[in-house]
């Protein structure tokens, strides 16, 4: 019996169907959650030079690189976090679905539990922690439940199909240090493939 191959390009042409309907959050997190399982279900999906760490380099062990770009502000990337990689609680701004294509990686949510009065502060609170495995999904509703920190535990690398409904090269978005409660902005500048 033959494997059904699910494509990255026909995840796209998927999510941009979609889009083109101008759907809600909850729509697009229950179609688009399901083709993404799907493509993250078959590893081979991903071309392998998107599957491998940089190699050289300040991040040798780690990868960015986009995969797609819509015109809908569809934007699609491969991660790889090497062994041992964190990044602290960070906001996206815009919604967001992750599947797990190899490996597993721990995601630590965050709720922000001030009330937004102070400028470059924020109180934040532990919600929850899950490790996530291949062909597994998690989401990031804007506002709601977007704030996460990522570390791979392991000690080889995870790699991961990032989907977000804009170009995060275009969003101010946050990095919050819980100890202080100090906020940073940052904006994505680049992949590390363009």
């Amino acid at each position: 019996m033959a494997t059904v191959k699910y494509s990255l390009e026909e995840f796209t042409q998927d999510m941009e169907s979609l889009l083109k309907s101008q759907p809600g959050d909850q729509q697009i997190f229950d179609k688009g959650s399901a083709w993404l399982e799907r493509l993250v279900s078959t590893p081979d999906s991903i071309p392998l030079e998107f599957r491998l760490p940089l190699g050289a380099g300040p991040r040798p062990n780690h990868a960015s690189r986009m995969l797609y770009q819509g015109e809908s502000g569809l934007q699609v990337t491969a991660v790889v976090w090497g062994a041992g990689d964190h990044l602290g609680p960070h906001d996206h701004r815009t919604w967001g679905m992750i599947g797990i294509l190899e490996n597993s990686i721990t995601e630590t949510r965050y709720r922000r539990v001030d009330d937004h009065d102070v400028d470059g502060y924020a109180k934040l609170e532990k919600d929850r922690a899950a490790t996530f495995k291949p062909g597994e999904i998690t989401l990031l509703v804007p506002d709601e439940d977007e704030i996460h920190q990522m570390d791979n535990h392991t000690d080889r690398p995870t790699v991961e199909v990032h989907v977000y409904g804009n170009d995060l090269r275009s969003l101010d978005r946050n990095s919050f240090d819980p100890e202080t409660g100090k906020i940073t902005t940052f904006r994505t500048k680049k992949w590390d493939n363009c």
